[in-house]
């Protein structure tokens, strides 16, 4: 199996005696110790407006942890199209995956956020609209030779050619989220790699791994299981206690995330926490626990055919980093690349 890792560095506004960009520093140590950990890569994601710091600018902090690091994959989960301008985007992402020597993953979404789009004056029901007119943009800014110009509904542009060139040709991978068999379906037949969330059981997984690889299948795409990236929660915990403990902060963060997502009239059905019950969701989707309860949770996965997990370990703990790296990565044919440090 492959482990990657997936979530947010924070960086909290403050005033003279508070070090905003502290939060960043410590993310940058963090992937630096877990590309050692023999981690394989690392997922940011992009939100705004929270009020508690998370990542608002993903390709800027990825370029810092590009310079950082030597095989780490670095990836974006998930750029929301319907925010940027596409052809900057396209710019920018390919800057990064030139100055890293190919190791950018770019993931792409229409968002899901309530409070974001409307504090960006962007209304919800166009979002796959806007985010279908972007993405055509940029695969076509990374993979036309020649000028083109293209007037859509939302973006014009005249004699333009995208510079500079990606390294990975002919684009670095796309990542796509899906949970819906019509969505999953739809990303295959794209040719996109497909995420599921770290809130779906294990069985939810087995059934959605399965409409994509039926949905390869019918157009000939070869199934590849290292296309495939389940999420997950994971807490390597001292004790008992030390779980309850570690659950009780996620479902927290959770409740937390469902409120700036949905709408004032509860009308948003994309928040991805449609659980009626989010302590059970939790227990029998996040990696929890010792070693053991963990290690037969993945294998369960592992005999889904999921072969590549990433990994959303809480505030970055280094602990159960380390821990995970030790005691568990070893037994699914993982392990470090590199001499670990600390």
């Amino acid at each position: 199996m492959k482990f990657g890792l997936f979530g947010s560095a924070q960086a909290k506004r403050g005033g003279p005696d508070v070090d905003s960009a502290q939060g960043f520093r410590e993310y940058v140590d963090y992937a630096i110790e877990a590309e050692a950990l023999g981690y394989d890569s690392i997922f940011v994601v992009e939100h705004h407006f929270t009020g508690y710091g998370q990542v608002s600018a993903s390709l800027n902090l990825l370029t810092w942890v590009a310079a950082k690091t030597k095989t780490l994959r670095l990836g974006t989960a998930v750029m929301v199209l319907p925010w940027h301008n596409p052809v900057l985007l396209a710019e920018q992402a390919a800057t990064l995956d030139l100055l890293s020597g190919g190791r950018l993953d770019f993931g792409v979404g229409k968002g899901y956020r309530h409070n974001e789009f409307a504090s960006f004056r962007i209304p919800m029901s166009e979002a796959e609209e806007r985010f279908e007119e972007s993405l055509a943009i940029i695969v076509k800014s990374w993979t036309s030779e020649e000028r083109f110009s293209y007037h859509g509904k939302f973006w014009q542009y005249d004699d333009i050619i995208v510079e500079p060139p990606t390294a990975q040709d002919p684009h670095p991978p796309i990542w796509m989220g899906a949970g819906s068999p019509g969505s999953i379906a739809k990303v295959a037949k794209r040719g996109a790699n497909v995420m599921f969330d770290q809130f779906a059981t294990i069985e939810m997984i087995g059934e959605r791994l399965d409409i994509f690889r039926k949905a390869c299948a019918e157009i000939g795409r070869p199934f590849d299981p290292m296309q495939v990236a389940v999420a997950r929660a994971v807490y390597v915990a001292k004790d008992e206690a030390d779980k309850q403990r570690a659950l009780d902060q996620r479902l927290e963060a959770q409740k937390r995330t469902h409120e700036l997502a949905q709408a004032p009239d509860g009308s948003n059905k994309s928040t991805m926490m449609t659980f009626a019950d989010l302590r059970s969701a939790s227990d029998e989707s996040a990696l929890f626990g010792t070693p053991d309860e963990i290690a037969e949770k993945l294998e369960r996965l592992r005999k889904l055919g999921v072969e590549h997990v990433l990994i959303n370990n809480p505030n970055q703990a280094r602990d159960s980093l380390r821990r995970f790296s030790r005691d568990l990565m070893p037994a699914f044919g993982a392990g470090p690349k590199i001499r670990a440090v600390g």
